[in-house]
């Protein structure tokens, strides 16, 4: 059965100024799959973020999110960022912040939809018993699920999330991957991290960043297996975890309306 294509990078290169990043890059996203993007700090993980989310424009190739330019994509992807800023002497609620998630250029007061989509982006994400808490009062791992939970209630098509598990610890770690975990099949999901070893087995895709071009300095991206790891620690994941085999190299299958020439 095909899968339908939401991204894709076809021989995409990037620069900045005089650095070269990335070098004729091609990768897709399948709808509904659960992809890692593994990367040592530094590797270029940040651009190909940017460049997803039309934050940044590929110098060579071509970028398409939901068959159209990634900044007219973005609406129906919701972001997680690895560090996001506040004022903790501001006097906001758990849900006050889960509400930002429905806010649009347009949007003159929320309706009973709104509302909805609210809760049960906080029941998705097991905060619901927070709701009124001070957002300023909670864990890290709390605020991070606060923050998934923001994202989840615009229905985004498309969830990426940026280190997700920086700074948590490993009961807020297993609640986070319960709640992808559910989300996955309905939901196209893709983590970024630096932990290039293992990744959590709800994996469906891993691409590295990585594998510098000798001749032109930038970064190639290669999607990779991966195999069971029994002995990796389970509470780094939530559950289990499987090993990324960075010595393969895999091609993608199954395109629908895909015309990257891949496949």
């Amino acid at each position: 059965m095909n899968k339908q294509v939401i991204l894709d990078f076809n021989q995409v290169s990037f620069s900045y100024g005089e650095v070269p990043v990335l070098n004729k890059v091609s990768f897709h996203l399948h709808r509904g799959e659960f992809t890692v993007l593994v990367g040592t700090n530094g590797s270029g993980k940040t651009t190909v973020l940017k460049l997803i989310l039309g934050l940044l424009k590929p110098n060579e190739g071509e970028i398409s999110l939901f068959g159209a330019l990634p900044a007219s994509g973005r609406a129906k992807t919701g972001y997680v960022p690895q560090f996001a800023d506040y004022d903790p002497t501001f006097p906001i609620t758990v849900r006050e912040v889960i509400r930002m998630g429905r806010l649009t250029p347009t949007k003159r007061r929320f309706t009973a939809i709104d509302t909805n989509a609210i809760d049960r982006a906080m029941e998705q994400s097991d905060i619901t018993a927070l709701a009124t808490r001070p957002y300023a009062s909670l864990s890290g791992g709390q605020r991070r699920r606060v923050l998934v939970a923001r994202a989840l209630a615009a229905e985004p098509e498309l969830l990426i999330l940026d280190e997700p598990t920086a700074n948590m610890d490993s009961e807020s770690e297993g609640r986070l991957f319960e709640t992808l975990g559910h989300l996955k099949d309905h939901t196209t999901i893709m983590i970024v991290t630096h932990d290039t070893g293992f990744v959590t087995s709800l994996t469906d895709v891993v691409l590295c960043v990585g594998d510098r071009n000798t001749t032109t300095g930038a970064q190639a991206i290669v999607r990779h297996d991966t195999e069971p790891a029994e002995n990796a620690p389970p509470e780094r994941f939530g559950g289990k975890a499987v090993r990324v085999l960075h010595n393969s190299s895999i091609r993608d299958s199954c395109c629908e309306s895909y015309t990257g020439g891949r496949k």
